[in-house]
């Protein structure tokens, strides 16, 4: 099997973002996402290998912007109507 690859990049204008990943990235973010809960409620993403996902920094084609770092947080309805209520609200 090889090894995990994940590459997050976003268009130059801000406004496209596309997530690649390779057979191994795949599960691995599947493994860490399925892994958060209450008390574990985020995850890290870098390029450095401290965080909990190792991502890449390789572009797969021209004006592409890669995203090295980020979070990614696991957000309870419960948590979000006592602090950020105004996500709840439809968009339509």
């Amino acid at each position: 099997m090889s090894k995990p690859r994940i590459t997050m990049t976003i268009s130059d204008d801000g406004s496209f973002f596309e997530l690649f990943l390779n057979e191994a990235g795949r599960s691995k973010l599947i493994r860490e996402l399925q892994a958060l809960n209450e008390t574990d409620e985020h995850l890290h993403l870098d390029p450095d290998g401290i965080g909990d996902i190792i991502m890449s920094t390789k572009a797969y084609g021209d004006g592409q912007t890669v995203i090295g770092y980020g979070k990614i947080y696991l957000r309870k309805d419960e948590w979000d109507a006592e602090h950020y209520p105004h996500v709840l609200v439809s968009d339509e």
